[in-house]
């Protein structure tokens, strides 16, 4: 279809040059008493020539010579001014002129010397005077009177230079204001680009701020759920203050949305996405997230699903604690696939990563509230809540994640959810 299209527009394009090559031919001087001229038709057939980088110089010749003799002789016809015959032997040499000009642009790759206007302006004077003379000859050869003469040479040579210099002179000028309007366009998108990185500076403060206290509510949230589960007294100071930190967190991500919506402009998000579209949005943000965290890592993902579903946000935290996770056990370089795929009235999603693997006493706890081997660079314990989340979402599916496989340089985590819950409407929680 490309293919076609190209090919169309430069049917059009041709059709175009040749009809004002012989439109712009009839603007003329006659300088030796004879059907030869000199017009404007030559002018813009050579901007032509150099103008259109796609079209070929000689196709070009070919059909703008045919076609310039084809309009005079109708033009005779329509004037009375010739028979056909008489017509065509008059205007025919004529097209030995374009033929021969896109035959040596062809031959020298003319359009190579543009990047030299003045060079190529004493090449094209050259040009026109050697077609012009060509034409003549051609002239001669048919009977038309024509003698040589120091007079005529000149008049050739002035009228080539002169050609040739206005149309180099006029293209040069075109393509100046091009380059100058590209420029401009650059200028503008890389202040806007200056703009939203000073922007997205502002907004990082914001979201490590935000970070920090989303840790701090992780933190102890898990030590309420475990005071309850003890049985132990809860002050009431210790939900409000959960519930503080969570209403400042909101406040920090809404100032962060707001200015993120006016850099990027804000487009309504999309409710349903295809699966392999989200496993490409995972497999990018963990991309990121590995960059950052200064390692080198391979993420690669196969996901030929033909399925959507609405249940976006759950998918995303399922996949995006196990891809993390997967990025944490890599201790400098290594690789990550997420391959989904269809398994009888199963949606089947599995994560493997080259990292240290999970220890065979550890793969029992994995899931329980509270079990963590990771620590911060000051010694805290995370709160080792990810994959209980990532479970409990699983189960709202019916469905079930498990840790299929764990050695150094292997480790499998599998999801395995029914696709009739995925097609569902509604949220699960």
């Amino acid at each position: 279809m490309d293919r076609g299209k190209t090919m169309h527009e430069r049917l059009l394009m041709i059709t175009i040059l040749i009809m004002a090559t012989a439109f712009f031919g009839e603007m003329k001087i006659n300088p030796f008493d004879s059907p030869f001229r000199f017009s404007l038709g030559g002018a813009v057939f050579f901007f032509g020539l150099i103008s259109f980088a796609a079209l070929p110089p000689l196709i070009i010749g070919i059909c703008a010579g045919c076609f310039v003799v084809i309009f005079r002789v109708l033009l005779d016809l329509l004037t009375g001014e010739a028979a056909v015959a008489d017509s065509f032997f008059t205007h025919a040499p004529a097209a030995c002129y374009y033929i021969s000009f896109a035959l040596i642009v062809s031959a020298v790759r003319f359009r190579r010397l543009m990047k030299m206007p003045i060079r190529a302006g004493v090449f094209g004077a050259g040009l026109d005077f050697f077609s012009n003379a060509c034409e003549l000859f051609v002239r001669y050869l048919l009977g038309e009177p024509f003698t040589v003469t120091y007079q005529s040479m000149v008049v050739l040579v002035l009228f080539a230079i002169l050609r040739s210099y206005c149309v180099i002179g006029v293209y040069n000028i075109l393509m100046t204001k091009h380059f100058q309007s590209l420029a401009e366009a650059r200028k503008q998108e890389l202040e806007r680009l200056l703009m939203i990185n000073t922007g997205m500076y502002e907004e990082t403060f914001y979201l490590q701020k935000s970070m920090q206290l989303i840790e701090e509510i992780t933190r102890k949230s898990y030590e309420l759920y475990s005071f309850l589960i003890e049985g132990k007294k809860v002050e009431p100071h210790a939900a409000l203050y959960i519930a503080e930190h969570i209403h400042e967190v909101k406040k920090d991500i809404q100032r962060v949305f707001a200015g993120l919506s006016k850099l990027i402009g804000r487009q309504p998000l999309k409710e349903r996405l295809p699966i392999d579209e989200l496993c490409g949005m995972v497999i990018r943000a963990n991309e990121k997230y590995a960059e950052m965290a200064g390692k080198t890592i391979t993420f690669t993902h196969t996901c030929p699903v033909d399925l959507s579903t609405d249940h976006v946000y759950p998918l995303l935290s399922v996949l995006n604690n196990l891809v993390a996770n997967a990025v944490e056990a890599i201790p400098s370089t290594g690789a990550i696939h997420l391959h989904a795929r269809l398994q009888e009235r199963h949606l089947v999603i599995e994560i493997t990563d080259t990292g240290t693997g999970i220890a065979k006493e550890d793969a029992a706890w994995i899931f329980q509230p509270g079990f963590t081997t990771k620590y911060d660079s000051y010694g805290n314990p995370s709160t080792g809540i990810g994959l209980t989340h990532a479970r409990d979402i699983m189960q709202s599916f019916s469905g079930h994640i498990e840790l299929v496989k764990s050695k150094p340089g292997q480790t499998v985590f599998r999801l395995t959810i029914p696709t009739d819950q995925l097609l569902k409407k509604g949220a699960f929680l």
